[in-house]
């Protein structure tokens, strides 16, 4: 058999020849480039408009205080109260009478009742700077300070057991107090027949009505009434 030798062209180049054959490497990062370059207009798009950062919050300052001179029990204070300070707020947190209770803390309930120039009022209905130089009495000043001794009206109300849990009862005792004195007064009431005359003596139905602003919830308003009634007499 004859064999015919083919010519090999000997300027042919290995190494360019090998460049021509597809490169699995090379198919696989020219594909990454080319995804990258796709990819980024659309990520550039999604991005979010690009907008001011908002201005830094300005510190919120404290309200200004005022001073407000009260006669609490007999006793002077001073107080830095802010201007929307309740009468009954100052008592309790400024200075730390807190016999005086909060209970709705709207004016309903008569447990945060306390006596302002001799008339009683509901403390949390009131500001504080709004009684500056008045006389306040709450229920820590209704015993006798110099010889430990209860007033009246706290004894009858111990006597006619005219309390049960005692949250109301600074109040109750506060508005009887009052009402005593308003009585002797001659102030009138809803249930007074005639409002020129004074009546002899405070009836149940008088008491009822001037301690109306006052919830007992554990009802004791029946001691609280006789308790009241004995004070008035021994009074009148």
């Amino acid at each position: 058999m004859r064999h015919i030798n083919v010519p090999r062209n000997s300027n042919a180049d290995p190494e360019s020849s090998e460049a021509i054959k597809p490169s699995r490497r090379r198919f696989l990062q020219s594909a990454a480039a080319a995804a990258a370059v796709t990819a980024a207009p659309l990520a550039h798009a999604q991005q979010p408009a690009a907008t001011s950062a908002p201005p830094p919050p300005t510190p919120t300052t404290a309200a200004p205080l005022m001073p407000v001179k009260l006669t609490i029990n007999g006793h002077a204070y001073e107080m830095q109260l802010e201007a929307r300070t309740t009468l009954l707020d100052a008592l309790r947190e400024y200075a730390s009478l807190t016999g005086t209770k909060k209970g709705c803390d709207r004016g309903q309930c008569g447990a945060c009742t306390v006596i302002a120039n001799g008339r009683r009022i509901n403390s949390c209905l009131t500001l504080a700077v709004m009684h500056e130089g008045e006389s306040i009495v709450t229920v820590e000043g209704l015993a006798n300070a110099q010889t430990l001794s209860l007033s009246p009206i706290q004894k009858a109300f111990i006597d006619h057991d005219a309390f049960q849990c005692g949250f109301c009862t600074p109040g109750q005792l506060c508005s009887a107090t009052a009402l005593i004195d308003e009585f002797r007064a001659g102030d009138a009431s809803a249930a007074t027949a005639d409002v020129r005359y004074r009546p002899p003596q405070l009836s149940d139905d008088e008491i009822r009505e001037r301690m109306s602003g006052n919830i007992c919830r554990c009802g004791a308003y029946p001691n609280i009434v006789a308790a009241v009634k004995t004070v008035a007499i021994n009074k009148a």
